[in-house]
């Protein structure tokens, strides 16, 4: 960890939101209610150094997808910075965001929606190059041909369809059109969720090798915890918009100190059919992100909660080196728990 704050970040985050203004209609004017806002992402911050994979985890709706979008400007924010190598991307115009759209990118989570079902391959890749001019006409066929090879894919693949592809295959297009541009950092969204448990190994170690291979950083998002573990530099937890907690991906798997990490670690599947777990993993519904509660947002399905914690928000303050955590009681949550916690079964 070190070695990483010595380093400065390629990608610093600071403060960064996102709302949804929701219910803004008609009958909203008529009533003169004020409309309601969806806290998507809700103050995050964070720091990605070079040739770092960021792992970002929490379950469906936590705000990890939003975030990523957030940090390409995919998705305007509400507030916050995004600075990368120093640049606030977020105060460029419309002109210089294009230009550094080259050095960001994204891998979409669904490869069968991803990719225009009327192009070719050849067409798909070639269009990229052609319209930032990342090589000359003579060069686009022969560029073409070297980013499939890059992703493992056969030279004739060039003037097939997606449909004509499974989808691990396609995700390795997909893959191929963001390398294209020869990014510095790449935001893949759950890039393995929707391919089959036996290709998404292949996935994930072709982005390992690309990763070395190419001096790639990788904001990689998921919501798998062995995905995760095996692709991951440091992780961060997500809950409800806001990041409970981050630390290096051994720390955090072996010593979690945040009650919501423990419970995602405890509903993971294990492989072992042996294995019998006399605890209890997380239960209940995350509160509305219409009406989050107040103070801590996890205290609603927290074993550890207090008054103090629904009352007043935990800041996200360090434990130790590199060790992240935004808990009231993280000196209380254990790991394992033993079977005299709330936890327990």
């Amino acid at each position: 960890m070190n070695d990483l704050r010595a380093v400065p970040p390629i990608l610093e985050v600071k403060g960064l939101s996102k709302r949804y203004v929701m219910n803004a209609g008609f009958w909203q004017q008529l009533t003169r209610r004020p409309p309601d806002l969806l806290h998507a992402v809700d103050d995050v911050s964070l720091r990605i150094a070079p040739g770092e994979i960021f792992g970002l985890v929490g379950e469906s709706g936590s705000g990890k997808s939003t975030l990523g979008r957030c940090l390409l400007r995919l998705v305007e924010p509400t507030a916050g910075q995004v600075l990368f190598r120093g640049v606030d991307i977020l105060q460029l115009p419309r002109a210089q965001m294009q230009g550094m759209r080259r050095k960001l990118q994204i891998i979409f989570q669904d490869p069968y929606s991803s990719l225009n079902p009327r192009m070719t391959v050849r067409q798909m890749l070639g269009e990229v190059l052609a319209v930032h001019r990342l090589c000359p006409p003579h060069r686009v066929e022969a560029r073409v041909r070297e980013l499939l090879h890059l992703v493992g894919l056969p030279a004739d693949a060039v003037d097939r369809f997606p449909r004509h592809f499974s989808g691990g295959q396609r995700q390795r297009i997909g893959i191929a059109r963001a390398l294209a541009m020869e990014p510095e950092f790449i935001v893949a969204d759950e890039p393995v969720s929707a391919v089959d448990v036996s290709i998404q190994a292949q996935v994930l170690n072709l982005l390992i090798d690309l990763k070395a291979q190419l001096g790639l950083t990788m904001l990689f998002i998921a919501h798998d915890l062995s995905v995760v573990q095996h692709i991951s530099t440091r992780v961060g937890v997500m809950y409800m918009g806001k990041l409970v907690e981050m630390a290096p991906r051994r720390l955090l798997f072996s010593q979690p100190r945040h009650p919501y990490t423990q419970g995602l670690l405890l509903a993971a599947p294990q492989p072992d059919p042996f294995h019998h777990s006399t605890r209890v993993a997380l239960e209940g519904e995350p509160p509305s992100p219409l009406h989050p509660p107040a103070g801590c947002r996890f205290h609603t399905r927290c074993p550890l909660a207090s008054d103090r914690c629904r009352q007043a928000p935990p800041p996200l303050q360090e434990i130790g080196e590199g060790h992240w955590v935004a808990c009231h009681h993280h000196d209380l949550a254990v790991w394992p728990p033993p079977a005299a916690t709330p936890w327990a079964a």
